[in-house]
């Protein structure tokens, strides 16, 4: 069973509903979630938000917070949790490639995650091009979800 499946049978067993805030991926998370089985039942949305002032306008990202960080990841997911008001949301930033971005290496990403009731993230190291980190993303964060839905 994919990621995918197995996130839209847990969400749906369950009475899960889930969001996603994207900055790196650029909408390609919330398509990925979006093939899931009856997601219009589970999937609340996504929002992309790459300018800063949009993070912190609408996601509460706190002004000076290093967009590449774990605190970033976090309260991305946590924004997008209460803005959507669902049980589950996970986020993605970081740098893609092929160039460093403010002292952090291609490849560094970092997810987080937010339920009602605790939040974190996990930083991923990856190699490739911009297409394989973005690749990759996207399939760490479908995983994540489905992890957290079935802790849910």
């Amino acid at each position: 069973m994919d990621d995918v499946t197995q996130l839209s049978d847990l969400a749906r067993s369950r009475g899960i509903r889930v969001a996603v805030a994207e900055s790196l991926t650029s909408g390609t998370l919330a398509g990925a979630v979006g093939e899931g089985e009856s997601a219009s039942e589970w999937f609340a949305g996504g929002i992309t938000a790459y300018m800063t002032e949009v993070k912190e306008r609408v996601l509460g990202l706190t002004p000076g917070t290093d967009p590449c960080s774990a605190e970033c990841a976090e309260q991305l997911a946590r924004g997008a949790r209460e803005l959507f008001d669902v049980d589950l949301a996970v986020s993605t930033t970081g740098v893609g490639g092929p160039d460093a971005e403010d002292g952090h290496p291609p490849g560094t990403v970092y997810l987080g995650w937010a339920t009602r009731s605790a939040g974190g993230h996990r930083r991923l190291d990856l190699d490739g091009d911009p297409d394989d980190v973005l690749s990759a993303t996207v399939e760490a964060a479908v995983r994540m979800l489905a992890f957290h839905a079935a802790e849910a």
